[in-house]
């Protein structure tokens, strides 16, 4: 039996991208239950690609009872709905052989990974200030995506001496802006720059230089999206809400890095339920974005644990 629960957890403090801010993650949980086992996952609707809470929930509502995660992956397309029924199946099948995952999946035991930590988007003081309060933090990610990003990153910087940036302009620039920053952006010691370029209007990243390795997010979804990224990037960002969960999103990894492409492994502002499948998928990553319950002031009773080692892979009580 599958069923179907909406969880709201509140933010630490209000989150803002290029394209609004919001105060609470809203997130769907999903729970299978046969054989007297239970396994668990979560998504996150994104509105980017259409999705609300109450399509995604429609979508997991249409599914079959009983299925399994091969029937699951013609069932429903790449997407929210169908990372929280994967996630949860694969939480099922290791809660019932009494086994991990990654044993299940064919995995090496998996280690703590270093994280990214994610500046809101505000004004270049106020981002001056977090950089400042969280400048011990390896990797800090900003976002940008607006007419008066150089004022912000300078701050940040400022901020932030030592730390590793990486900017995600969340499709917020054009070619010619791209193009006017990117120098910038080298002299700042910025280590890559996510998703420049509007997906679908990203053709020009293989016309220019491109001084530093971009990264697709929103135009990369799953391994259908890798033949059309060769030459405009260098890396691509693995979310499991856009690959429909763990199973593409190891399928997914495997075929990027055998296509050339360097990985990074991020999220949405989810809950740790969201981030456990994610550290598998990020072992050996070269960037780790996996910070959503950071962000939060509220999260699961079997939280993951995030510590200066990074974030550590989740005990079976949490998933998997």
């Amino acid at each position: 039996m599958l069923t179907v629960t909406e969880d709201r957890f509140a933010l630490a403090e209000v989150f803002t991208i290029a394209r609004g801010s919001r105060t609470h993650a809203d997130v769907l949980s999903v729970t299978v239950a046969r054989d007297g086992v239970q396994g668990r996952g979560e998504c996150v609707p994104y509105a980017r690609y259409g999705e609300t809470l109450a399509s995604v929930r429609a979508q997991i509502a249409g599914l079959r009872d009983g299925i399994d995660r091969a029937a699951l992956q013609e069932a429903l397309p790449a997407g929210a709905a169908r990372n929280a029924v994967d996630c949860a199946l694969w939480d099922w099948e290791a809660k019932r052989a009494g086994r991990r995952v990654w044993e299940l999946a064919g995995l090496a035991r998996p280690e703590p990974v270093i994280t990214a930590f994610t500046l809101s988007l505000d004004s270049p003081e106020k981002m001056e200030a977090a950089a400042r309060k969280h400048a011990a933090r390896p990797v800090l990610k900003i976002k940008l995506g607006t007419p008066d990003d150089m004022a912000r990153l300078e701050a940040v910087r400022r901020g932030a001496q030592r730390a590793t940036i990486i900017v995600d302009a969340n499709e917020g620039w054009s070619a010619e802006v791209y193009r006017d920053l990117a120098p910038h952006l080298l002299r700042l010691g910025v280590a890559m720059v996510e998703q420049p370029l509007p997906a679908g209007q990203d053709d020009m990243l293989a016309e220019i230089a491109r001084p530093l390795p971009v990264c697709a997010d929103e135009s990369c979804h799953d391994r259908a999206s890798l033949p059309a990224l060769r030459g405009k990037y260098d890396m691509i960002n693995i979310k499991l809400d856009k690959t429909g969960g763990l199973t593409e999103a190891l399928a997914l990894r495997d075929a990027a890095r055998a296509a050339g492409f360097r990985v990074m492994v991020g999220c949405m502002v989810g809950s740790s339920l969201a981030m456990a499948p994610a550290v598998l998928v990020a072992q050996g990553a070269e960037v780790v974005d996996l910070d959503g319950p950071l962000l939060l002031a509220e999260d699961r009773a079997q939280p993951l644990r995030y510590d200066a080692g990074g974030v550590h892979p989740p005990e079976a009580a949490l998933w998997g």
